[in-house]
């Protein structure tokens, strides 16, 4: 059974009860304000389009933070519904709580026609994948949009098991559409060379992906806190760089799966004393051991973009440093600035990576900006997700 779209779909005189990713962050020191409204941006062509194929009602969820089950005025959708209100020119109105006979009430006035459920996740039984919970949620509407990409690789009972109460029903948003496809050109039959970029803290986070691309892609290319343990694993020195033993062990079983030369490791970096502390240029591939490794240095930076020249696809997932400090940011927007200069299909993903090229200034250049950080990295290693499975085929 093939997912549906909503492209054609036809809504007129239903209730529609569709899924979001509005887990946006909030200021600190006002939890009324949002401080990156991008989530909520992006689920409004879908929105729009569902309102435009004649819904009467549509009821909005969505989970923000970790509440941990428990009602907290922090972790409140209140300011996403006004921030919807503002976008669509419409009363959005918030429930005091996801399931109680409230909801049905207002769900039967007739002036009211955009509801946001409160926080998913104020309920335990979100995250326990709940049928009761689901069936609840079901009641409202009669027909189910899932647009949460960022939250599909979750087995919960607003992505998952709701899906059992809308046979033949369910659909896909616009968002959700738009990273399947786009993902789709990764793990099935990419355009070669395939090369991809691999950065970020740890190589137990990545360890499933790695593996993975071993075997799919033509060159490896690692940067990033990700590196030290590639390296320590083949005998380099790297002084008080971020490094498990753990991640060590990982590094060295993908380096014995490596049978191509696949994998590239940095030739130089930019080293410190310390975290944040000045930057200092190490030429050599070992580092000395008072120092640590921030980013990676400029004979490594050329060596990448010698690399990536014939790629016809590239997939980016985690900094090639800490970017975050101006003093360590070069690696990552000069590979930034090389991948948005190919002519090829080039896809990044991860909050990091993503943060990195929109600050870069060059995101508009990469062919597709994912919003799913590990939904993304679990679709590329399993070519599939509870939430998009559940989608397609229904739960059991």
């Amino acid at each position: 059974m093939a997912i549906q779209y909503l492209e054609g779909a036809d809504f007129s005189g239903k209730k529609v009860i569709a899924r979001f990713d509005f887990n946006v962050p909030l200021d600190k020191n006002d939890k009324s304000k949002i401080t990156d409204t991008s989530r909520i941006d992006l689920a409004l062509p879908t929105i729009k389009k569902i309102l435009e194929a004649g819904a009467t009602k549509l009821i909005l969820m969505s989970h923000l933070g970790r509440p941990k089950g428990k009602k907290n005025p922090d972790f409140s959708l209140e300011p996403v519904a006004n921030y919807l209100a503002d976008q669509l020119s419409d009363d959005v109105i918030l429930t005091d709580s996801a399931i109680n006979c409230g909801v049905k009430e207002l769900l039967n006035l007739k002036e009211t026609k955009i509801v946001l459920l409160e926080n998913l996740r104020f309920h335990p039984e979100e995250e326990n994948n709940d049928e009761g919970f689901a069936k609840k949620l079901a009641d409202y509407g009669d027909v189910y949009v899932n647009d949460a990409f960022g939250a599909a690789h979750r087995k919960h009972a607003s992505t998952y098991e709701i899906n059992k109460f809308f046979a033949r029903n369910a659909y896909a948003g616009l968002l959700m559409q738009n990273e399947i496809e786009n993902l789709n050109k990764i793990t099935q039959s990419p355009k070669k060379p395939f090369v991809a970029i691999v950065g970020g803290a740890k190589v137990s986070d990545k360890i499933k992906t790695l593996e993975k691309l071993i075997v799919t892609v033509d060159k490896l290319i690692i940067g990033g806190a990700m590196a030290y343990p590639f390296l320590k694993a083949r005998g380099h020195e790297v002084g008080q760089s971020l490094c498990s033993d753990e991640d060590v062990k990982l590094a060295q079983s993908i380096l014995k799966a490596d049978k191509g030369g696949k994998v590239h490791l940095p030739v130089d970096h930019i080293v410190s004393e310390k975290f944040g502390g000045n930057p200092q240029g190490c030429s050599e591939i070992n580092i000395p051991s008072d120092r640590m490794a921030l980013d990676i240095g400029p004979k490594t930076i050329e060596k990448y973009r010698e690399l990536l020249k014939d790629a016809q696809t590239v997939l980016w997932n985690g900094p090639m440093g800490a970017f975050e400090l101006n003093d360590y940011n070069k690696g990552t927007f000069a590979i930034c600035e090389a991948v948005a200069q190919l002519d090829a299909f080039t896809l990044v993903g991860g909050g990091d990576s993503v943060s990195a090229v929109n600050q870069s200034g060059y995101a508009e250049k990469f062919s597709h900006v994912s919003t799913g950080g590990g939904a993304s990295l679990e679709y590329i290693e399993k070519g599939e997700l509870p939430g998009v499975q559940a989608l397609k085929f229904g739960v059991s």
